[in-house]
């Protein structure tokens, strides 16, 4: 689609669409192309997961495609594929999406199989046992996988006994137990107008969308019934775990408290955190771990803004006798960057990189789609947008300091490490 890179013009083009009853979606209007997507978002993901039944979410969001409303399974895909519609569902920590894309002139057909995994999605005993046995699967591959293995025991100990600790593919164990009747439980405790963002790019006008959304989720109820999860904050920080493996490698991962997205001081964090390790080629840790000592192939950091518990957090992989070294070298820039926060071209190359590349995320309509609904969930403000590389390029180099203080503090770091690092 032509212009959707030019985010100036993006936000002056965000139509607010409401449906006869008020359910509400975003929509930005294009006839470049004959395409529609859709994204949509409801509040709950693998945190809202029965406690002793992690897995529940992804399990759900795996099912909705495979057979709804009067199609079993098979003809549902055979459906899909001869209109040739894109269509699936997902769950991350903190939110179940949905995604659409299709040719304009399917769109009825494809708004219509929408609305049918949406709310009428069949659970019939052969797809859900099927898909129980590639979570298995899934779940078996993992558990020999180094950065797998670090990634989950990191979550397990910085988040004991709080929804985050619990893996949201689920368990071995605890997979087997999952029901038909927990998977219709949690889509009736999730599945709500009340937490509903919805955006849609393309082909279509707002008369026409309006009418789409009452046809697609005027069914849901109108209030979910989440269960309320604290606030968390990793713990163990300043510690190091180690899970014997014998590997000649060592996959480390690291991490403690972030800051939300919502958080005034999470656009300058964004900064701080490509200069870390976000940049790849001109991070620091890039720069000091690879480029200076061939330590290791690749090394990186982000900001997890998760909504109960965000977080900063980096990982690499390096020989086992070369994991101390690493791992020191790792600290000590964070505490370098927590102590005297970035220099001038530090500073400088960060921001023109975060401010030219912002456009990429919005060169496709499904790309922009996502960012809209995201934008949505996080309560950013239709003109985010617009507002966005400005607030990147007035950060300064007192505002970065005082941020990195904040982020990073006195450097300490929770510390995973899968393998048999040598000294440690």
């Amino acid at each position: 689609m032509n212009d959707l890179s030019t985010t100036a013009s993006l936000a002056s083009r965000i139509q607010i669409v409401r449906s006869s009853s008020g359910i509400e979606a975003w929509l930005i209007e294009d006839y470049t192309v004959p395409l529609i997507a859709m994204e949509i978002a409801m509040r709950g993901g693998s945190s809202q997961d029965p406690e002793k039944k992690p897995g529940t979410a992804s399990f759900l969001a795996g099912l909705l495609d495979e057979g709804a409303g009067p199609y079993d399974s098979t003809e549902f895909h055979d459906r899909l594929d001869d209109f040739a519609i894109e269509l699936g569902f997902s769950a991350s920590r903190d939110q179940i999406s949905g995604q659409l894309r299709t040719l304009s002139r399917h769109r009825e057909e494809a708004f219509d199989m929408f609305r049918l995994a949406l709310n009428e999605a069949r659970l019939d005993a052969e797809p859900v046992e099927r898909v129980r046995a590639q979570l298995l699967a899934s779940i078996r591959n993992e558990q020999n996988d180094p950065d797998a293995m670090a990634n989950r025991a990191w979550f397990a100990t910085a988040f004991a006994g709080h929804p985050y600790g619990r893996p949201s593919k689920g368990t071995a164990e605890s997979l087997p137990t999952i029901t038909r009747d927990d998977l219709v439980a949690y889509r009736a405790k999730i599945f709500a107008r009340e937490t509903l963002k919805i955006a849609v790019v393309g082909a279509i006008d707002a008369a026409t969308l309006a009418l789409e959304l009452e046809r697609v989720f005027g069914a849901l109820p109108e209030k979910a019934a989440l269960t309320a999860i604290p606030l968390g904050t990793p713990s163990a920080v300043g510690t190091r775990q180690v899970i014997d493996l014998d590997i000649p490698q060592s996959s480390i991962r690291f991490g403690a408290a972030g800051l939300l997205q919502s958080d005034p001081d999470f656009v300058t964090a964004s900064v701080l955190n490509h200069v870390l390790g976000g940049g790849m080629f001109s991070s620091r840790l890039f720069r000091e771990v690879r480029e200076k000592r061939g330590l290791a192939y690749s090394v990186s950091s982000q900001l997890a803004s998760l909504n109960h518990g965000p977080l900063h957090m980096g990982g690499t992989s390096t020989k086992n006798e070369r994991a101390v070294e690493s791992l020191s070298i790792i600290e000590a820039e964070i505490s370098s960057l927590a102590l005297e926060g970035p220099n001038d071209e530090e500073l400088d190359i960060a921001k023109k990189y975060l401010i030219g590349s912002y456009p990429l995320r919005f060169d496709t309509s499904t790309k922009l789609a996502g960012q809209l609904t995201q934008m949505q969930v996080e309560n950013l403000g239709r003109d985010y947008m617009d507002r966005r590389n400005g607030l990147v390029a007035a950060v300064t180099r007192e505002d970065a300091t005082r941020v990195a203080k904040r982020l990073y503090g006195e450097g300490k770091l929770f510390v995973t490490v899968v393998g048999r690092p040598v000294g440690m």
